[in-house]
């Protein structure tokens, strides 16, 4: 039988809400993916703006997709790129990168909607140390498979006979699923590690109800037949198996504790790297 996570809902401040689903106690990664982070859907107040103060990441890649609002990300290799619904922002983190993700300069003062999913994805362990990097793609360069009733853009990695153009540096699953009311998709046992985040709408996995806000881990070589109910979004994640056993605090990832415990000292330090333009910082968490 497939795994069930239940995601775990913080509210951010004025309505804005985040379901984590990775990690957790039950299963710490699905392929390369060690986190992956619901964001909304959720109003935005004029008031209360996105702000996300420059942080620090090691040994990872992060991966912003969004269905609706956009966020302004800038970092310390200077990139200043806004991401829009449909678009990819992927950020390799490597040895070492600091940044920020802020409302947009035009939606500053408005309320507006937001909508999609933040994830980690954990560097081979022969790549934790590469250089860091970002790349942009826009939603008009992803691939699109169109079935009847199913329409299937490839955000990361390869699926359907299909590859993104996003560089990846392990084999990975990621493809965002939009079905019409009883249409159907058989989920193909082409990776090794796969699982389905309903998003919105009524589905059915093999003719059992899948609600939206749970992650569902599929077993390995099965080819379950994903229904829809009505017009309804979901997100198939995965890939090739981790090289080993990662370790995450706060937003460090690696396959060393001393790697992380250096990350600490370093950001504590001020030794990461500085944002453009940016007068503040999260500081590093007391625990």
């Amino acid at each position: 039988m497939p795994l069930t996570i239940e995601g775990r809902e913080h509210d951010l401040g004025g309505g804005f809400t985040v379901r984590r689903l990775l990690p957790h106690a039950q299963c710490r990664s699905v392929g390369p993916f060690v986190f992956l982070d619901h964001i909304g859907p959720s109003e935005v107040p004029a008031e209360h703006p996105l702000a996300v103060r420059p942080h620090p990441h090691i040994g990872l890649a992060t991966v912003t997709f969004l269905w609706e609002g956009a966020i302004m990300h800038r970092d310390s290799l200077g990139f200043a790129q806004e991401i829009r619904p449909g678009d990819v922002n992927w950020m390799t983190a490597g040895r070492g990168i600091v940044h920020s993700e802020r409302t947009p300069g035009h939606l500053l003062g408005k309320p507006h909607r937001m909508h999609g999913l933040q994830t980690w994805v954990a560097l081979p362990r022969e790549h934790e140390e590469t250089s860091p990097d970002f790349a942009h793609h826009p939603a008009a360069t992803l691939p699109v498979v169109e079935l009847p009733g199913v329409c299937l853009r490839i955000v990361a990695g390869d699926a359907f006979g299909e590859t993104s153009p996003v560089k990846v540096l392990a084999r990975t699953l990621y493809v965002s699923i939009e079905l019409q009311g009883e249409a159907s998709l058989v989920i193909p046992a082409e990776h090794a590690e796969r699982a389905l985040y309903p998003v919105e709408g009524e589905l059915t996995l093999d003719g059992e109800p899948l609600a939206p806000g749970r992650l569902v881990v599929l077993e390995p070589g099965s080819e379950p037949l994903l229904r829809a109910g009505c017009d309804a979004t979901v997100m198939l994640l995965g890939g090739e198996p981790l090289d080993g056993r990662r370790h995450v605090w706060w937003n460090f990832v690696s396959s060393s504790r001393e790697r992380i415990e250096q990350a600490k000292a370093d950001w504590e330090a001020d030794r990461m790297g500085q944002v453009a333009g940016e007068h503040e910082r999260i500081p590093l968490p007391a625990r």
